[in-house]
């Protein structure tokens, strides 16, 4: 096992990861900017290093001043959580050139599953269903306008190297369809530098379902069940619960055999997850997540594993130790992402925390870098905790979720609090019955 682990990130996932490798006798490295200097993380590690100043491209994007703090700690292996420089082949490939070891998978699996249309290509090869269209990049309106005859309108054009949102665009007829490209490629381009698309159905209310998966490198692949993500606004997600209200224990096991099927088949290693809109009884392949999930403490409740704990035995060359039949599902788990933001305009809010004081109570966990006194900068994403809540059913942990938001207070910022107390007492939600969609409607009611 690892002695020292620098981990390339900041907030809740920093100290998420800090505390798996505290109980696994592990040091940690914590690396910031000079806006994170009194962070949690920062204070809670081993050793910290400054890697640079407030903004992300300067800091924690800078991937010389990240190996460079790795080094000079003699830190063995560099675990990356999730955004920044998590799916980053080219920062995975320089940390294994320099002889660490990058917690995580291959820098060629983070590549394939980069690129959304070598993804889809290699979700086909591998089995997994995909949404019918184009085969791969559309690069010119005569080959658009072929594949949405063939796939049937609406149909929804998406950046190849995309990602929330951006380069995505929907056409309902042919009329729309020469606008609806060009302007997709026009945004791939100004957001990611590439401005190649690819085209699927647009699927009418589908949900958000996703299966984590666990890799080895010696050959055993699990599944640890579904999350569904359904509850988004603009592409981001908002709310996600474990198990789906409206999946069987048999269609579980179906699409969870197909993904562990397809990641053997494709030799992949450590966590990953299998996203899929679900429709009418069918599931669909939209891309695959190669690093942490924000929303894995809900697989970690129903399962009892510790995904972090298990990414690093997996870098360090150990066997999961057990197979499918060995996981078991018990009970249901809630995670609401709480966000520094205006709960109606959603307008980022920094500022200083006064008052903090999260819930607690059997079944109740906040991932969370907040205490009172603690800066919310501007400089990053604006989730500042996660309420993560387990009970025996759906209905008993609705009731603990109405509790432990009632007891959440986050002082001097606002946050989204208010938003979820709302989601909880809606009919809709109580019973289960939301697409991907509802939220956005939900919000344009309101």
């Amino acid at each position: 096992m690892f002695e020292k682990v620098l981990i390339a990130n900041r907030g809740e996932i920093a100290l998420r990861i800090h505390r798996a490798c505290r109980e696994m006798g592990i040091k940690t490295v914590a690396v910031h900017s000079t806006a994170d200097a009194e962070a949690m993380h920062v204070r809670l590690a081993d050793e910290a290093v400054c890697i640079g100043p407030a903004p992300a491209r300067e800091s924690y994007l800078n991937k010389a001043a990240i190996i460079s703090a790795a080094t000079i700690t003699g830190a063995d292996a560099i675990h990356p959580g999730y955004g920044f420089l998590s799916e980053n082949a080219d920062f995975a490939e320089m940390v294994e050139d320099h002889g660490i070891v990058f917690i995580g998978p291959t820098p060629a699996h983070i590549r394939m599953m980069g690129d959304k249309v070598t993804a889809k290509k290699a979700a086909i090869e591998s089995g997994l269903p995909v949404v019918p269209g184009s085969p791969g990049a559309v690069n010119s309106l005569d080959e658009a306008e072929e594949v949405a005859e063939k796939a049937g309108y609406p149909v929804l054009i998406k950046a190849s190297a995309g990602g929330g949102g951006r380069g995505m665009k929907v056409a309902r007829s042919r009329a729309e369809l020469a606008e609806a490209w060009s302007t997709a490629r026009t945004e791939a381009q100004n957001a990611f530098g590439n401005p190649e698309v690819y085209m699927e159905k647009y699927l009418g209310n589908p949900r958000h379902i996703e299966i984590q998966i666990l890799a080895d490198n010696h050959g055993n692949v699990v599944h640890l069940g579904e999350r569904d993500c359904s509850l988004q606004r603009r592409h981001q997600k908002v709310l996600e619960e474990a198990p789906s209200p409206i999946l069987t224990a048999e269609q579980r096991a179906e699409i969870g055999e197909v993904a562990t099927t397809a990641m053997r088949k494709i030799g992949y290693r450590n966590a990953g997850t299998i996203e899929f809109l679900y429709e009418n009884g069918q599931f669909f392949f939209i891309e695959m997540n190669t690093r942490l999930q924000v929303e894995h403490p809900v697989t970690e409740a129903v399962t009892g594993l510790d995904l972090v704990r298990e990414q690093l035995r997996i870098a360090a060359g150990q066997e999961l130790g057990y197979s499918q039949k060995d996981i078991t599902f018990s009970g249901h788990a809630i995670e609401c992402r709480i966000n520094a933001e205006d709960p109606e305009t959603f307008r980022p809010c920094p500022g200083t925390v006064v008052d903090y004081h999260p819930p607690g109570g059997l079944g109740v966990r906040v991932d969370s870098g907040l205490f009172a006194g603690a800066k919310v900068p501007p400089h990053y994403d604006s989730m500042i905790a996660k309420l993560i809540v387990h009970g025996p059913s759906r209905a008993e942990c609705l009731n603990r979720l109405r509790r432990s938001l009632g007891e959440f207070v986050v002082g001097g910022v606002d946050s989204t609090i208010p938003l979820h107390k709302l989601l909880v007492e809606n009919p809709d939600f109580q019973t289960g019955n939301y697409d991907i969609r509802w939220l956005e409607q939900f919000l344009a009611k309101d």
